[in-house]
């Protein structure tokens, strides 16, 4: 396989022109085709076409499949015609499109690393259609493939000047309801349970359980209340989002709002959690993380940094059930999510090497299928 730049580049053009919002199905599902066509050209393999939920997934298993687990996604954020405005084109050695870094190079690079490759006997690769979504579908998808494996690479772009990822936070949502009692503001206020002046005494509340930057971060986002200006509300909501660098951090601010007392005579809390993606710790990268810096010197490719981001990925799940997981595997480039969005096209085959080399290791070691006891790494109890 031709792991020059402008191979690399084309597939990519490819892949970007085909257009995967997360919140279409039917384009997921065309994504899904062109990720496919670009396995089976490079590998000579077809993948496994797993629907759930509506939400199309792709999984290539080589042999048992059990020593390395490749992950990656191949939705994005951008809406269906975000081509438009901003157009697949490289210039000055950069790559730009929706979808480029985060993380269609990631996969391009991923195909071409393997197909340089002699065996891939023992190699999983999983590229799901819902990440940018939490991965509402293909979580236990996930969680199920990461325990069969000795160690997960996943494929997300890079941090800042190409460290790996090595450690990313934990993400739980929670909504805190507050259950008040209706009055009319004019003939009887002091009749009502005020669930406004209830929830103002939970948001300070919950911003005083952040511990940010280096710490957990409580953020209060979206507030609701009342239903009209002349009633006492009855009911009020806040919206939370959490980050946590460690299993024990979520533990901890999950019970503090779970504990969190009302203010007001006879003013009742809720609390329902939502969406929630554990930390991926530094403990859990840091053999592959050495790995990696080996290979890299060896290629004399520089020092290879790692960096702990914020947001999360489908590693977050893999290494949840205790699977040895590195991250940032894919593009260097930058400015996800938004309109700059952008791949060093000189950097796609030097990454492929590395993550061929990096694979190959993993491969020729100690048999991958390690005698793991399950983990529990909820950031709930």
């Amino acid at each position: 396989m031709d792991m020059s730049i402008d191979a690399m580049v084309a597939d990519l053009g490819a892949l970007v022109g085909c257009e995967s919002p997360s919140a279409d199905l039917r384009a997921v599902a065309r994504g899904a085709d062109a990720v496919a066509e670009l396995g089976r050209r490079v590998t000579g393999a077809q993948p496994e076409r797993l629907e759930l939920h509506g939400c199309t997934h792709l999984r290539w298993r080589f042999g048992d499949g059990d020593r390395v687990l490749l992950l990656g996604h191949q939705d994005t954020v951008w809406p269906m015609g975000t081509l438009a405005e901003h157009p697949w084109r490289v210039q000055d050695g950069v790559a730009y499109g929706p979808g480029c870094f985060d993380m269609k190079a990631g996969l391009v690079q991923m195909f071409h690393a393997l197909a340089a490759l002699p065996s891939l006997d023992g190699v999983t690769v999983l590229v799901t259609g819902d990440e940018e979504l939490g991965a509402p579908t293909s979580r236990a998808l996930i969680e199920d493939e990461a325990r069969r494996a000795g160690a997960a690479l996943v494929f997300e772009g890079s941090a800042d000047g190409g460290a790996l990822k090595t450690a990313r936070n934990g993400i739980s949502q929670y909504e805190l309801r507050v259950h008040g009692r209706a009055a009319h503001a004019g003939l009887e206020p002091w009749n009502g349970v005020n669930a406004s002046v209830e929830l103002a005494h939970q948001v300070l509340a919950l911003a005083a359980l952040d511990a940010g930057p280096d710490g957990a971060t409580v953020t209060p986002t979206v507030l609701a209340s009342g239903t009209t200006t002349n009633t006492v509300p009855a009911e009020a909501s806040v919206r939370v989002d959490t980050r946590v660098p460690t299993v024990a951090e979520g533990r901890r601010v999950d019970a503090a709002i779970r504990a969190l007392p009302a203010h007001l005579t006879e003013a009742r809390l809720e609390v329902i959690a939502g969406p929630s993606h554990p930390p991926l710790e530094p403990a859990a990268s840091a053999d592959l993380y050495r790995l990696a810096q080996e290979i890299a010197a060896a290629r004399d490719i520089g020092p290879l940094e790692g960096a702990h981001v914020g947001g999360a990925s489908d590693g977050n799940i893999a290494a949840g059930v205790g699977t040895p997981t590195l991250d940032g595997l894919g593009a260097v480039g930058g400015g996800a999510h938004a309109p700059g969005e952008h791949v060093l096209v000189s950097q796609m085959p030097v990454r492929a090497a590395l993550a061929a080399d990096l694979v190959a290791r993993l491969l020729s070691g100690p048999a991958s299928a390690t005698e793991r006891q399950p983990q529990d790494r909820s950031t709930r109890p």
